[in-house]
C-alpha cells in the first residue's frame, strides 16, 4: 500500500478459510490484510477499465456506423426475401 489515506474494516471468514489465507500470505511474503488490499485494488481498477470501455463502446454505437447508403435505403424487405 502507498502512502494514501487508510480505514480498517473488520472481515469475517471461516476458520479453514482464514488458515488456509494466512498460509498464502506467507507463501508471498505478505500480510493478509496486505494482500487482500491488492487484490481488492486490482479489483476496483478492473471496474473502473470495464466502465471506460463501456462508456467508449456506447459512444461509438450511438454515432452509429456508415453502411455506405448515404442514409437512404434502396430495397424493401419484401425484395430481399424474394425466391
Amino acid at each position: 500500500m502507498d502512502a494514501k489515506e487508510t480505514r480498517n474494516i473488520t472481515l469475517s471468514l471461516p476458520k479453514e478459510t482464514l488458515k488456509r489465507v494466512k498460509l498464502i500470505a506467507v507463501q508471498r511474503e505478505t500480510s493478509v490484510s496486505r494482500m487482500l488490499a491488492g487484490i481488492l485494488e486490482e479489483l476496483v481498477a478492473k471496474e473502473d477499465q470495464y466502465e471506460k470501455a463501456k462508456k467508449r463502446h456506447l459512444a461509438i454505437l450511438e454515432r452509429g456506423f456508415d453502411l455506405g447508403t448515404g442514409g437512404s435505403i434502396s430495397w424493401t424487405r419484401d425484395s430481399l426475401h424474394e425466391r
